[in-house]
């Protein structure tokens, strides 16, 4: 059975920046990881409704609690609001986290993590780092622990 994979992600904002997601989108299928990409699962949900903001929220969540993961794309200062609350309720569901980040800002409140403390509830306490990406290629990399996970 193939793993399921929520992407969590403000590139589909952007026609530039979603180009951004098929890279990601590819790699993952090159794994046999299913992705669940919010904003191409809601596509139909925003074009037959007219109050469609409620029903695309919650058809992400429950793409979030029917998947075995959660990538999430963490750039910007501060990060997208609409990630940060998937991967709280990723956490909350004890789902396996994983992070990506290549912006090289400052987001931080403490020097021990790239980003807000909080996040890192969802990573191991040692090791945090092998579930968090700077780069495309880590993804792959056997010193990261995402390839480990895509075949187990």
């Amino acid at each position: 059975m193939r793993k399921k994979l929520y992407l969590a992600n403000p590139y589909g904002f952007s026609k530039q920046t979603k180009t951004l997601l098929h890279e990601f989108i590819e790699i993952f299928n090159d794994l046999n990881v299913e992705v669940f990409e919010p904003f191409e699962r809601a596509k139909l949900l925003i074009q037959q409704e007219s109050e469609w903001a409620y029903k695309v929220a919650r058809s992400n969540f429950l793409d979030l609690k029917e998947c075995d993961c959660i990538f999430a794309i963490v750039n910007g200062n501060p990060p997208d609001e609409g990630v940060m609350i998937e991967l709280g309720i990723a956490i909350a569901l004890k789902k396996k986290i994983f992070l990506f980040r290549d912006d090289f800002r400052n987001c931080a409140d403490s020097n021990q993590y790239p980003l807000n403390l909080m996040l890192f509830l969802g990573l191991p306490k040692d090791n945090w780092e092998k579930y968090y990406f700077e780069s495309l290629q880590d993804i792959k990399s056997n010193k990261k622990r995402f390839l480990e996970w895509a075949e187990n």
